[in-house]
């Protein structure tokens, strides 16, 4: 009877937008047994730091591998666009940059779905499959031979990559320590780079194929075959979460979720919750990271689907363009692990460094703007608006480490992945066919993209500063800081799903 009473009272709670006290078994984080059964147990360093060494070479290399093969994919027409695509798929005028936009359209589709599958499947074999099945797309783009046919191509291609980056930021909050996070992140983050560098020189080795198909063709044939084969080794070898990892001990598991534990956000809850949807929706961190994702990624075209096309403008040939784009990729490569280690190594830097990045993007911005007749000078900023990553990057990491609730965690990235379509469909159209070959507006878009997500982040430190200080006068008012007591009740919150704003212990990682 009792526990009818506090189930009533739970879902009474629920109606009224009011954080519910668990008090059902679907109410507690998945991994909940394993953390009651370490719970007031100190875990041995020596072993956490063996348990964290396994997790690094065992489901790292898998993300990192992914997240190169699946910027290949989506920028393999940037490769293809200067070996005849348009020609061979009878594009003209706006098509190719609508085969760009078209992309992010399936991406924009597939958010909401993916977001609730995501939560409702297990993660490893789910991202699997969607692997699979864009190496398929990727594989058989050749057969496409005009527009609309190349343009659904595009669109199922969004529809099953954008599983990828939502489902990654729920990876490492199920994995890795909030401290732990952003050197993780940006360490497959900058896969993007080495895709870059490798797709560039096989983009250059594909332009001496003089027999044969189409040297287009080849682009789509070799980045699927590849992509194909790893969803099936993906599948097989990428654990669900720690508690079912293949490859920890049963002892080793409970650490692995101990870890995690500590960042009072919890490791998995199937169980999507209303009220942490209505209160994402009212959280103006949603809502400023969604604007700061739609201002990074209308730039994004300049550096992903037109890279290619830019570099002819400036007088390079279609094989010069293929090296000409790695510079940039390893400004990416560089720049993203030195952002990754000093977020890693002072944790409330991250704003700090998202800012120096975001500021550098938009003085490249400018230069592109400003500077017309000197190729090298415009050529050094497009490489080193790669800069841009460094701000989108640890911006994820402000959805796994800031934002605590499973529903919520999903719907806010599934927010800002909605932003980061917005952008990407945006930016290719600035790129107007009829203002080749100088592209005024898709420049003027650049800075203007650059600037709003500079000061967006400002806007973000501020409103995260002000809560963590308000919290802390609050603790002050009944000691100078928290009890272990405290500490301890706010950690069995967050395995008990409760979100950052109603979990009074939570302070935001700066």
């Amino acid at each position: 009877m009792a526990d009818e009473k506090r189930i009533e009272a739970g879902a009474a709670a629920g109606d009224l937008d009011i954080a519910p006290t668990p008090a059902r078994t679907s109410d507690l984080d998945e991994a909940y047994e394993l953390y009651k059964k370490q719970d007031a147990i100190d875990i041995d360093p020596e072993e956490a730091k063996r348990v964290l060494r396994k997790i690094d070479l065992r489901v790292l290399p898998l993300l990192m591998v992914t997240y190169m093969l699946q910027y290949l994919d989506k920028s393999s027409i940037n490769f293809a666009s200067v070996y005849g695509l348009q020609k061979g798929t009878g594009l003209v005028g706006q098509q190719y940059s609508w085969l760009s936009s078209i992309f992010y359209f399936g991406y924009l589709f597939a958010q909401y779905p993916a977001g609730f599958l995501l939560q409702r499947y297990p993660v490893g074999k789910f991202i699997g499959i969607t692997i699979f099945c864009w190496g398929v797309l990727i594989i058989t783009t050749p057969a496409c031979n005009n527009f609309a046919g190349i343009a659904a191509n595009r669109f199922l291609l969004g529809v099953t990559e954008a599983v990828v980056n939502p489902g990654f930021v729920l990876v490492m909050a199920l994995w890795y320590k909030g401290s732990e996070q952003p050197l993780r992140l940006v360490t497959y983050y900058q896969m993007n780079g080495w895709a870059g560098v490798f797709g560039g020189l096989l983009g250059y080795a594909i332009g001496h194929i003089t027999s044969g198909l189409p040297q287009w063709m080849y682009v789509f044939l070799i980045f699927g075959s590849v992509s194909l084969s790893w969803g099936v080794v993906f599948t097989i070898f990428m654990p669900d979460i720690p508690s079912t990892a293949w490859f920890l001990s049963d002892q080793e598991r409970v650490v692995a979720v101990e870890r995690v534990a500590a960042n009072r956000q919890g490791v998995k809850n199937h169980r999507f919750k209303r009220y942490q949807l209505w209160q994402a929706l009212r959280d103006p961190k949603t809502w400023i990271l969604f604007i700061m994702a739609i201002a990074a990624q209308i730039p994004n075209a300049a550096q992903s689907s037109f890279t290619s096309i830019i570099l002819e403008t400036f007088g390079f040939s279609a094989l010069e363009t293929q090296y000409m784009q790695i510079p940039g990729s390893v400004v990416q490569i560089v720049s993203l692990l030195v952002s990754g280690w000093i977020s890693s190594r002072w944790p409330n830097m991250r704003c700090a460094v998202m800012f120096a990045g975001n500021l550098a993007c938009v003085i490249c911005g400018a230069v592109l703007v400003g500077i017309k007749d000197n190729r090298w000078a415009r050529l050094v900023a497009i490489w080193l608006c790669s800069l841009q990553s460094v701000g989108f990057s640890l911006s994820l990491t402000m959805v796994s480490s800031n934002v605590a609730g499973y529903t919520k965690k999903t719907v806010t990235g599934a927010f800002l992945f909605v932003g980061y379509c917005v952008g990407n469909i945006i930016g290719p159209q600035t790129f107007i066919s009829t203002e080749a070959p100088s592209y005024p507006s898709a420049y003027i878009a650049i800075l203007i993209g650059y600037s709003i997500k500079t000061v967006m982040v400002v806007i973000l430190y501020l409103y995260m500063w002000s809560v963590n200080k308000a919290r802390d006068r609050e603790v002050a008012r009944s000691g100078s800081q928290m009890s272990p007591e405290e500490e301890r009740e706010a950690i069995e919150k967050g395995m008990q799903d409760v979100t950052e704003i109603d979990n009074k212990g939570f302070r935001y990682v700066l």
